[in-house]
């Protein structure tokens, strides 16, 4: 049976598989991630000695599950992120390339992936929203305010308006540098490693060069940008009321120093580094083999 030529949607394809597969294999790491950064001492919230208490603690009260708390929206924005993320990205960047000359690639990667990750969040924010109030809901409190993803919009909807599901919208464009970051190192590593063994652009390297330039590249754009993940995960969050970019960054620096900008900043190291070799290695493998859909006779 012919298989349909796919190969104009490789990047897309490849992408969603790359967000779907990490989704499924890091997501407690990310509720670490966020309820570490949320974390700013209120009693209402159970404390933490290390990560592993956490996990004891979480594990101990709701089980296994207890760590896949927001994980449906997680599955969800994470696949449309990466799809649509890849596809507009390289799209555009092969446009700048081509018709407009900033003097440096790098600075065309860096414009196409805060061009495409603003583009992304204004779909994407209602659901990182959900995910976000899904997974402090702790375990220490007797009764969940939200059943799901959808009440939890159904709520947020009722009780704030549509503007609430953009809560955390402004930090999450400024947290595109994030992903442009990202991509534009991962983007010129991976052309410097062609160039360097004498290969076109986009060739298809050894799984090795994709690990070292996706771990090199997230570890970089993570520690660089996090203070915007602290800001967000705040600003979403529906156990407090913190509300605007400005006032949470002077709250948090007051009570908790510059360093409170960093608070969970080792655990989304720790998430994100397997995260992104998993989601690169899985979007470049597909990636090809969508390719090899084009033209078949």
């Amino acid at each position: 049976m012919k298989i349909p030529d796919l190969s104009n949607y490789d990047h897309l394809i490849g992408g969603f598989c790359g967000g779907v597969t990490s989704t499924v294999a890091c997501h407690p790491f990310d509720l670490l991630k966020i309820r570490f950064s949320a974390n700013e001492g209120h009693a209402l919230r159970p404390q933490y000695t290390s990560y592993l208490d956490a996990v004891r603690k979480i594990v101990k009260v709701e089980g296994i599950r207890g760590l896949y708390q927001g994980w449906t929206p997680s599955l969800i924005g994470a696949s449309i992120s990466w799809g649509l993320y890849f596809q507009w990205y390289n799209s555009l960047r092969k446009y700048l390339n081509e018709n407009l000359s900033t003097g440096s690639e790098m600075v065309n990667n860096l414009i196409s992936g805060c061009v495409t990750g603003s583009a992304i969040m204004c779909i994407t924010n209602p659901i990182w929203l959900t995910k976000t109030r899904l997974c402090l809901q702790y375990e220490n409190q007797q009764a969940k305010k939200y059943s799901g993803m959808l009440d939890c919009m159904r709520q947020t909807v009722r009780q704030e308006g549509i503007p609430g599901l953009y809560r955390g919208f402004v930090t999450g464009v400024i947290g595109t540098t994030h992903g442009a970051v990202q991509i534009a190192a991962y983007s010129w590593m991976v052309d410097k490693r062609c160039a360097a063994r004498g290969l076109p652009n986009n060739s298809f390297l050894s799984q090795t060069d994709y690990v070292v330039a996706s771990s090199t590249s997230k570890i970089l754009a993570t520690t660089i940008t996090f203070p915007y993940q602290v800001l967000r995960t705040r600003m979403q969050d529906h156990n407090t009321d913190y509300r605007g970019v400005w006032k949470t960054t002077l709250r948090t620096v007051q009570n908790e120093g510059i360093a409170g900008l960093w608070k969970g900043c080792l655990i989304a190291n720790i998430r994100q580094l397997p995260s992104a070799v998993i989601t690169f290695l899985t979007y470049e493998n597909v990636k090809r083999l969508v390719g090899m859909t084009k033209n078949q006779k």
